[in-house]
């Protein structure tokens, strides 16, 4: 089974949910997708065996072949092309690598060469098999990584996937082809906000959802009010817990000195297969 792990907003606790679960878990991996900053293997410290970098298709142009006709330039919806009277401009950062400018060039003067957008880390840590993925530096497009990643998935396992913030392209990447998403949350006024934007995404991908109240305590009720109302299944409450927060200061999963949280996060899991299967 894929549970992808999801939030509205940053720092409601997914990499806290996606870790503790992972841990508390049998024949599992772990996938990190919030390729612009990875923080999974803080908390895990899987040594890092494997490395493949990721690379995409960025469009060469043959000047010889070119009668710069500008067609390329004019079918490109991201402006990745510039045509003058002599020259093609090419800016790398902004292809998506789609193809189109070599459909529509009447010269076949289109080429292709690589570009190297980031890096796949591959290690294991106790009995997790652990991937993440790091964005170079400067580089504006994260969802060749996170396909890089997903083509990692191990079906024979239970994978969770560590999706970034938000409710945009990196995340609707992540979450696709999942058969479950956790949304984490935060009984606050922002985190009630990004949680409605997230519920509507998922709704709208029709994937099978529920909630996790991380940090229960700090605010009000109305993220629960709103989840009944919406019918929307809250599946656990993690308190605002001062021990929990020294632990996640240093680092510690809190399921590896509280043992009694491992049997919460398996009966997370089996509820979770029951709603899926039903």
């Amino acid at each position: 089974m894929i549970i992808s792990i999801a939030s509205g907003k940053g720092g409601t606790g997914k990499t806290t949910i996606a870790t503790n679960l992972a841990l508390s878990l049998d024949n599992v991996q772990l996938i990190d997708c919030d390729v612009e900053e990875p923080n999974a293997n803080i908390f895990l410290n899987a040594k890092i065996k494997e490395r493949q970098d990721v690379s995409v298709n960025i469009p060469e142009i043959d000047k010889i072949k070119c009668n710069f006709c500008g067609k390329c330039s004019e079918f490109c919806a991201y402006n990745a092309l510039a045509v003058v009277p002599s020259d093609v401009l090419v800016f790398s950062e902004l292809c998506h690598s789609c193809g189109g400018c070599e459909l529509v060039c009447p010269k076949d003067a289109v080429g292709w060469s690589e570009r190297v957008v980031g890096v796949v880390e591959h290690g294991v840590a106790e009995g997790i098999d652990f991937y993440h993925g790091l964005l170079n530096v400067g580089e504006i497009q994260a969802i060749p990584v996170i396909k890089a990643l997903k083509r990692k998935v191990d079906k024979s396992k239970n994978v969770i996937l560590d999706a970034p913030p938000g409710t945009s392209c990196p995340v609707i990447e992540t979450v696709g082809g999942s058969d479950y998403c956790i949304l984490v949350t935060e009984s606050t006024p922002f985190g009630l906000h990004d949680l409605k934007l997230a519920v509507d995404v998922i709704r709208h991908m029709c994937i099978p959802f529920g909630v996790i109240i991380n940090r229960d305590g700090v605010g009000d009720k109305k993220v629960e009010r709103y989840c009944q109302n919406e019918k929307i299944p809250v599946l656990m409450k993690i308190p605002h817990s001062e021990e929990i927060a020294k632990l996640y200061s240093k680092g510690i999963p809190f399921v590896n000195e509280l043992p009694d949280w491992k049997n919460e996060f398996q009966h997370l899991f089996s509820r979770i297969q029951s709603e899926v299967k039903a």
